[in-house]
């Protein structure tokens, strides 16, 4: 099904596939930026959404994260891409992993594709840093806002992220220090934007202050936004210059 929006971007489409890994069927949202041309070369933006949502929160909900992504994408003319990543609680598990490899393989695929950047929201905050630790040669630049970096010490959700990643930390710590980007840092090469909240008690933000603090050693194009007095969220004006710098700096 196709709808158009208003705010530089067109085209909204639900694309199906079937999953490498187990043959399900996954879905993700597609969103073409206006005037799109099969002939030119476009930037990719992927938008993780957070712990119990799906595809339809990045490219829909009126949030100021979930606005700042298209309007990035559309002031860039990028094609937006929004997955389910194996709703609504995977956090990167392998199967979300390897659902998003797909993506990336078939958007390229399909199209002339020139950088790609990961963004995410919370859960998907996290799921952005796993990510890109794990295949940093597929990504340019990164967005996460109140996420976190250690799954190996983060203690909230553990009954959904035991399900993903296949038990829990205390029977295989190895998946939950693989699946956490502070201990990967040289990994991270990219353009990195993080936001994060002081009284953030869903996903405090320790562990990322302790990877900006590492990262700003290693890699120039490093952008904190900390907000002592903010919870569990971004605003419009953060997300954006978050992403802004992302972009700019890849």
């Amino acid at each position: 099904m196709n709808t158009t929006s208003s705010n530089g971007l067109s085209r909204h489409t639900e694309v199906t596939f079937s999953a490498s890994i187990d043959g399900t069927k996954q879905r993700y949202i597609e969103i073409l930026p206006e005037n799109f041309n099969t002939k030119q070369k476009y930037d990719v933006i992927i938008g993780l959404h957070g712990h119990g949502a799906n595809r339809q929160q990045f490219a829909k909900e009126q949030r100021d994260e979930c606005a700042a992504f298209r309007n990035i994408a559309a002031k860039y003319g990028m094609i937006a891409i929004t997955p389910d990543y194996r709703p609504k609680t995977s956090w990167m598990g392998s199967k979300a992993e390897s659902d998003l490899l797909d993506i990336i393989n078939k958007i390229k695929n399909m199209y002339i594709i020139n950088r790609i950047f990961l963004i995410g929201g919370s859960m998907g905050g996290t799921s952005a840093l796993t990510f890109s630790a794990l295949h940093s040669e597929l990504i340019d630049g990164v967005t996460s806002m109140n996420g976190h970096a250690n799954h190996l010490e983060y203690e909230n959700f553990q009954q959904a992220i035991s399900r993903s990643f296949g038990g829990s930390k205390k029977k295989i710590p190895e998946e939950y220090k693989k699946r956490s980007a502070e201990y990967w840092p040289e990994r991270l090469t990219m353009p990195i934007a993080f936001t994060t909240g002081g009284k953030d008690k869903s996903v405090p933000n320790d562990s990322v202050l302790r990877l900006v603090a590492i990262l700003k050693k290693l890699n120039p194009s490093i952008l904190l936004i900390n907000r002592p007095k903010t919870g569990h969220e971004t605003n419009l004006k953060d997300a954006e210059k978050a992403m802004e710098f992302m972009v700019k700096m890849a």
